[in-house]
């Protein structure tokens, strides 16, 4: 018998022993000793006959995650290769270098440092593609395949072999990796002298006592009248912080989140515990479709308080509880155990993995199962779906060449060259997209070999593919040709068109090359639809007074 199979019958034999002995009155004590029995003999079939050597790592992992796959897509395996990234999802820490990258061409390329560690203190800069990491070819490798390589202890170094546009040949960098800690709030301040704004992106540890220090910065030091609270595309995490930020805004004794579980021991309440810093301020809440757990959390309890207004899409609708358990060799396992529910009493699961189809596939909570609910002034609210803002946002849509020169990285590559060519711009909110600038940048396009689609030419596609499939098109054939003549798009009138647009987008590339995370956030609250309207909102007092109240729909329909 080959070693590597001995030790692993050995560990499946201890975890079979352990099951045996832990709970005999649990009724499925025998279909666990079965199948963990079933499962050991069917390895090492595998292990003594298969016709290739077989890796016991990836093949055990493989059934791990294919078990777990038929459950939850939040109910996960973690290995401890890959303790760095659940270490980034509970504390916001990790050891690295500190930068986003990107996959362009055949390599990954760096998106953008953070500023302060150590890709940003080495120099590197967006666009700089990695064709090494200590001597191994990148070439090929995804964005995972690198930051698992970025990744690592702190203290120990990197040997980064660089490639940059404009510069002759590639050139070695050594980065050691530092402790990264992402903010929880990457940028907050004043809009307007009134109206403050601040951005949560994640709920790691602190992520309350950073939103209460910022808030009491901003009151102290402003005639503040109201707050925008952004959780736009804030996908969760601690529900401990997310309670206490509620209890920054809600009176102490307030019931936040419910959590009920298979057993008793999961069933929980969580209410404020602290006196409020401020019960009275306008609130105004920006979700979108990344916005789920934690942040529902908040946005939920606050419009099932009538705290505060929900302004911009739907939700994510999770309402499930993960809680993190260690396994042997520093691996551990993330379980949903419970689901959650808001102050009116509803959960706002959107997906029931309990019951799927035959074909294995989850599916949405149907509308014969949503149940009405009532928030503190008696509003109706609904459970089955995220939560629904108070004031919908449609999701605003770019035109085809603006997508294209986005997906395209064409705004992203002329940022860079921007950057190369200027050592500096004006601060974020003089800066401006000017004639000058524009030209250069059309300039830059037309040397490209750059093309794109537009919804009209997409749906004249879509036709003369029916027609031709229902034998049609020779009788339409000389229209439709008309038709594709007529809508050929000339690329220089489609720059102009949507320059607006276009100058937008890349004011924020631009600005984030010289003022880095901040700077970009603050470049794109300029033109941000949901902005202006929640600081409309902010200002019709009476508006915001009646949505939270219940007492008029016209209000709502009003900022509508």
């Amino acid at each position: 018998m080959k070693r590597h199979f001995s030790i692993f019958f050995w560990i499946v034999s201890m975890l079979l022993i352990g099951f045996q002995g832990q709970a005999q009155e649990k009724n499925n004590d025998f279909e666990i000793s079965k199948n963990l029995d079933i499962f050991t003999e069917l390895y090492k079939q595998l292990d003594l006959n298969y016709v290739d050597e077989i890796n016991p790592g990836d093949l055990v992992k493989t059934g791990i995650d294919a078990m777990l796959g038929t459950l939850d897509p939040f109910t996960n395996y973690i290995p401890e290769s890959d303790i760095e990234d659940y270490k980034l999802m509970t504390t916001g820490q990790y050891g690295g270098i500190g930068a986003l990258i990107h996959k362009q061409g055949d390599y990954v390329v760096v998106s953008e440092p953070y500023e302060g560690f150590p890709a940003q203190k080495n120099g590197l800069k967006p666009g700089d593609k990695i064709l090494e990491v200590d001597g191994q070819s990148a070439k090929g490798k995804t964005t995972d395949d690198v930051s698992a390589i970025l990744k690592g202890e702190p203290g120990t170094t990197l040997k980064l072999l660089i490639q940059r546009e404009g510069t002759e040949k590639p050139f070695l960098l050594n980065v050691q990796r530092e402790n990264i800690k992402i903010d929880n709030i990457p940028y907050y301040g004043m809009l307007t002298p009134n109206i403050g704004y601040l951005k949560l992106s994640g709920f790691t540890q602190n992520a309350a006592s950073e939103v209460k220090k910022a808030y009491l910065e901003l009151k102290e030091k402003n005639d503040l009248k109201g707050l925008i609270f952004d959780l736009r595309g804030n996908g969760g995490g601690l529900l401990n912080e997310a309670v206490d930020i509620v209890n920054i805004f809600a009176d102490k004794g307030e019931l936040v989140v419910s959590t009920k579980g298979k057993e008793s021991i999961r069933d929980k309440s969580y209410y404020t515990t602290a006196k409020a810093v401020d019960t009275e301020i306008p609130l105004v809440f920006l979700v979108d479709p990344g916005s789920a757990s934690a942040s529902e959390i908040v946005t939920g309890a606050m419009q099932d308080m009538d705290r505060g207004v929900i302004l911009g899409e739907r939700t994510y609708g999770k309402g499930l509880v993960q809680n993190v358990f260690p396994l042997s060799y520093n691996a551990k396992v993330k379980i949903t155990v419970a689901k959650y529910y808001i102050p009116s009493g509803r959960c706002i699961q959107s997906i029931d993995y309990s019951h799927k189809d035959d074909d294995g596939k989850a599916n949405k909570v149907p509308d014969s199962l949503i149940s009405e609910f009532s928030t503190k002034n008696g509003r109706k609210v609904f459970d089955g779906g995220g939560i629904e803002p108070d004031v919908k946002m449609e999701p605003e849509m770019f035109s085809p060449i603006t997508g294209a020169l986005f997906s395209k990285y064409i705004l992203f590559d002329f940022a860079n060259k921007f950057n190369r060519e200027h050592d500096s711009i004006p601060p974020v909110e003089e800066f401006t997209i000017n004639d000058d600038i524009y030209n250069d940048f059309k300039n830059y396009v037309d040397k490209l070999d750059f093309s794109y689609t537009t919804d009209s030419e997409k749906t004249l596609k879509k036709l003369k593919e029916i027609a031709e499939s229902e034998k049609y098109y020779n009788d339409i054939k000389t229209e439709i040709e008309t038709l594709e003549s007529k809508l050929i798009h000339n690329k220089d009138e489609d720059l102009d068109k949507h320059r607006l647009e276009i100058s937008e987008i890349l004011k924020i590339e631009i600005v984030s090359r010289y003022y880095y995370q901040k700077g970009k956030i603050k470049a794109s609250l300029e033109s941000d639809p949901e902005i202006k309207k929640a600081i409309e909102l902010i200002g019709e007092k009476e508006v915001y007074s009646s949505i939270l109240s219940g007492s008029s729909k016209k209000a709502a329909e009003k900022m509508n």
